[in-house]
């Protein structure tokens, strides 16, 4: 009877279900270590130091670290009904590409205009959300749901970007960043370019 339940499970989406319930496990790890574990691997500063080799790999680490339930959850629940449309469309390979080569423009990019630590998976989200509207794209147009997303998501991160207050612990830079790659990803994507040759 319970091999019946089990068997009618299926692991649908390989790379968006891999990568959260890595960030779940760092995420229990993180309350047994009482925060100090993200801190140490999953969060990445303009402080750390470039000959730590630690430092490199932070730069696409910081976006499996989340800083408690609530951080985990609003970002996966996007993720979730999202990202298994764009890993079928994608592939697998080719969205594990994109989230990593996503994570390490974020990184780059917070090291760089950022005195704030970075971490949690909303840059990837804003990848995703961004990505999703070339999905059905055809005939070279632009899709509405496309002006539409950047009306509501992006034009709002900016606003609250120019407006943040000191304690505001959003990193809307983050969002702009996994916006900026979704948007770029999409627009390769519409000339045909198969992201997995990228290895």
């Amino acid at each position: 009877m319970l091999e019946d339940v089990i068997y009618r499970f299926h692991y649908n989406s390989v790379v968006i279900l891999t990568y959260f319930f890595l960030c779940l496990i760092i995420l229990l790890i993180d309350k047994i270590f009482k925060g100090k574990f993200t801190d140490c691997f999953f969060v990445t500063r303009r402080s750390d130091s470039l000959f730590n080799p630690l430092t490199y790999f932070k730069l696409i680490s910081h976006s499996l670290g989340h800083a408690d339930w609530d951080h985990f959850y609003n970002n996966f629940i996007k993720i979730l009904l999202i990202g298994p449309m764009i890993e079928e469309k994608y592939g697998s390979i080719s969205l594990l590409i994109l989230m990593i080569s996503t994570s390490f423009i974020i990184g780059v990019v917070n090291r760089t205009f950022s005195k704030h630590g970075l971490y949690g998976a909303s840059g990837i989200l804003y990848m995703l959300i961004v990505l999703s509207s070339f999905v059905n794209i055809q005939g070279g147009k632009i899709p509405i749901t496309l002006a539409l997303i950047i009306l509501f998501f992006v034009v709002d991160e900016i606003i609250q970007l120019l407006k943040r207050q000191k304690n505001d612990n959003t990193s809307h830079l983050g969002h702009l960043t996994g916006a900026f790659c979704g948007l770029v990803f999409g627009i390769i994507s519409m000339s045909g370019v198969d992201f997995s040759t990228w290895l």
